[in-house]
Parts: structure tokens; sequence; C-alpha cells
């Protein structure tokens, strides 16, 4: 409840767009393991989204990173199946944009979101991602996955 009542508080009555990185954050994360369809899902995580689903201000956007391109359709059906309420996915692969890392490709993303009245918070476990979009992106806000934890 802690996230909820934070962004409920702090950003109450604004428009917000909430990416969030799926590998880590709503689905288990295994070093060297690339098979999307059997990750386990993170409960906890996921019924904070849902929650936050339901307010009319708050739209939820998947923002996750890939190696094969196949993989995209495997991310698609774990969300279909394990947080369907995520309308907004955007899965990029590495193979699509090769020599590019994933703080570069997120990067690239939320830097190229249209400006608008609306509030874009990024949330994600990787420290290298946070810091480089935090450092680099002034009108995005940023958090650790683990903000997301009671």
């Amino acid at each position: 409840m802690y996230f909820i009542n934070l962004i409920n508080e702090k950003y109450k009555n604004e428009k917000l767009d909430i990416y969030v990185d799926m590998d880590g954050v709503i689905a288990e994360y295994e070093i060297g393991k690339f098979d999307f369809l059997n990750r386990r899902p993170l409960i906890n995580n996921i019924n904070i989204f849902k929650k936050l689903s339901a307010n009319k201000n708050i739209t939820l956007n998947i923002l996750s990173i890939c190696r094969e391109d196949f993989q995209i359709d495997e991310k698609n059906i774990w969300l279909d199946k394990n947080a369907p309420f995520f309308k907004h996915r955007n899965v990029i692969s590495k193979e699509s944009h090769p020599g590019k890392s994933s703080k570069e490709l997120k990067y690239e993303f939320l830097k190229n979101i249209p400006q608008k009245d609306n509030k874009i918070i990024f949330i994600d476990d990787d420290n290298d991602i946070i810091k480089y979009v935090h450092n680099n992106l002034d009108n995005i806000i940023v958090f650790q996955d683990s903000s997301l934890i009671d």
C-alpha cells in the first residue's frame, strides 16, 4: 500500500503515465534465462499495478527489453495471462537495435515521449538504467522497484 498511497497523495488529481519494466518488477528475473513464457509472476507487485489501473488519471505502460524479436510475442502472451490490465505495451528487441544497450533503448524511448501535461513515472529494477534515466531526463520521475515493497 505504500506505493499506492504515495502515488495517490503526491500526485493527487494529476494525470500520470507510468512506465513499468517487466523483468524483475512484475516477472521474476533469472540471469541467463530467457524463457519469458514461464516466468513466475511477482503477484504483490502485479496487484499494486492492478489497483492503480482503476485510477482514471493513471495510464499504465510496459517498457521492457528483450534480446530477440520473437520474445516480444512471448512477453505479450505472459502479460495477457498475468497482467492483462497493462494495455499499453512497449517491448523493444535488441535484435532490431543492434549495438544498443538496455539503458540506451529505454532512455531513447522515454526521451521521445511527446510532452503533454501528464507526469511521466518510470519504474525499473536495474540501478544502471535508473541512474542513467534520472541523470539525463529531468522530466521523468524515477522509482526503484523496491519502492513497491511495503
